[in-house]
């Protein structure tokens, strides 16, 4: 096979994983690291009235995701009441209802918002069906006033818009502003005679409602703001001159001019709006916002394995990069060990019993059984019966082992039987036959290589880092194969060797 085959897969499985790593990380918003955190706001809304003993219905509007905000989990809580989700005119609706109530009535509505990377929805959404308002009389003639003084001296719907509020600002000193806004106009008024203004221009607007989530407190209040379309997307004004821009972190809660909530069957409606924030888990927070937001690759990931499952998958993942370090080692440095995968063996039995733990108790078996297998060499066993009886032996010192540990208290001595057993009886064998065609020196090389690899695989297995990035980003595995299939061409000079062909390499 051809190297250009060989290089168009490498480059085809990495070009694959990273792809797939990049939409984690960039859309999906899967963290990098394995205990960064997110900022998390809860919003709670409490709403109070008076029933007045007969059927009881409340409509309440609710907050939708936009301007880099999602809302990824809500809950109500409205003992006896019956509630029913809607839409009505672009915005989210929950219906309340029972069938008799009386006295005073509480109920509350949560929310949990992330800060997300997606765009901003809302100024994508689709320009809906608003037509221009009906002005009669003296307001039809402000109105045309207006708009046309303010459409001489702009040159597209943003300033069009900027000039109009700033008209209706003035209205103590404007008697056409004045005219339309009546006597101590609010903010909303203000909002609204601004909307119709634009629409009266031909230019697609309308109040939005929200509320700023920074800084935290309890005593949160509404605010309201003018969207207007410009032929491409939806943009958004404040009134105050100070700060026509929408601070970042603001949550918008619905469109148009109706009130929060329409209460049918009571009185005396009331609401207390509260925001805090925390820090959550960026993992938690991106998995709760791919159930949001349908992301179909969150439910194939190893997220969608039993829990259980997953703890076994937090170990095997981490397998490949040790057997990556393996062949690095290997082929490119030249260490000599026992076997191919031996040391990676051992290095997941480090996982349980520590690595100083380890490497004594590695010791300890690999020197009983040496011995057991040169004392077995004096009655001139078959192959297939003197391996069973290291087997054996190898049981034996494990199990003697833990007994030993457990009555001198030491608990590591119980991990021991992690430790591969057949592994081991299979390198006591090996190093035998080292020891006797190629002399000790080469057997005990090979086997100190054979620890200082594992020492070294475990070292970089049981990190937080790589667990975490194999486990949350296992198509990354595939950048590490396309990795390992390049180096399985590799047959230049390794380390160890340039000394030794030092005179050759000149």
């Amino acid at each position: 096979m051809s190297r250009r085959h060989l290089y168009v897969l490498s480059g085809l499985l990495a070009a694959l994983g990273i792809a797939v790593f990049l939409f984690k990380v960039l859309v999906l918003g899967f963290p990098l690291q394995p205990q960064e955190k997110t900022l998390t706001w809860r919003v709670e809304l409490r709403m109070q009235f008076e029933a007045s003993g007969g059927p009881a219905k409340l409509r309440l509007n609710l907050p939708r995701s936009g301007n880099s905000l999602a809302v990824i989990d809500q809950n109500f809580v409205s003992p006896g009441y019956g509630l029913t989700m809607g839409a009505e005119r672009s915005n989210q609706t929950a219906v309340f209802a029972i069938r008799e109530a009386k006295g005073l009535q509480t109920m509350y509505y949560r929310a949990l918002v992330h800060a997300v990377r997606f765009p901003d929805e809302s100024a994508r959404e689709p320009v809906p069906d608003l037509p221009p308002p009906r002005f009669e009389g003296a307001a039809q003639v402000a109105a045309d006033a207006l708009v046309r003084a303010a459409r001489s001296q702009s040159a597209d719907p943003e300033t069009l818009a900027a000039l109009l509020l700033k008209r209706l600002n003035n209205s103590a000193v404007d008697g056409e502003a004045g005219l339309l806004l009546g006597p101590n106009p609010s903010i909303g008024r203000v909002i609204n005679v601004a909307a119709d203004l634009l629409r009266v221009a031909g230019v697609p607007a309308r109040p939005v409602h929200g509320v700023a989530l920074e800084p935290e407190r309890r005593g949160a209040q509404f605010v309201t703001w003018l969207e207007l379309h410009d032929g491409r997307k939806w943009m958004s004004m404040l009134v105050s001159e100070k700060r026509p821009v929408l601070p970042k972190n603001t949550l918008r809660w619905w469109n148009g001019r109706q009130p929060l909530a329409v209460l049918s069957g009571g009185s005396g409606l009331t609401h207390t709006l509260a925001v805090s924030r925390s820090y959550e888990y960026a993992l938690d927070s991106a998995l709760d916002r791919g159930r949001a937001l349908e992301q179909k690759l969150v439910e194939y990931s190893m997220f969608g394995l039993p829990v259980q499952t997953q703890s076994v998958y937090r170990s095997l993942l981490v397998i490949p990069v040790g057997i990556f370090l393996l062949v690095i080692l290997r082929n490119v440095v030249g260490v000599k060990t026992f076997g191919t995968f031996m040391p990676v063996l051992i290095a997941i039995a480090f996982r349980q019993t520590q690595l100083l733990w380890g490497v004594l108790f590695f010791a300890i078996v690999i020197g009983v059984g040496l011995s057991v297998r040169f004392y077995m060499e004096q009655l001139k066993l078959l192959l297939v019966p003197r391996l069973a009886a290291v087997v054996v032996v190898v049981v034996l010192t494990l199990a003697a082992i833990s007994i030993l540990s457990q009555k001198l208290g030491f608990e590591r001595g119980l991990s021991i039987g992690l430790f591969p057993i057949i592994i081991l009886a299979m390198t006591i064998e090996r190093m035998s036959i080292v020891w006797e065609e190629r002399g000790a020196l080469e057997s005990v090389q090979q086997a100190l290589g054979s620890l200082v690899v594992g020492a070294l695989c475990y070292m970089v297995m049981k990190l937080a880092l790589v667990e975490h990035l194999a486990f949350v980003f296992p198509e990354l595995l595939l950048v590490l194969l396309a990795m390992i299939l390049l180096l399985g061409r590799y047959s230049g000079y390794r380390l160890t060797e340039l000394r030794r062909f030092r005179e050759l390499a000149r």
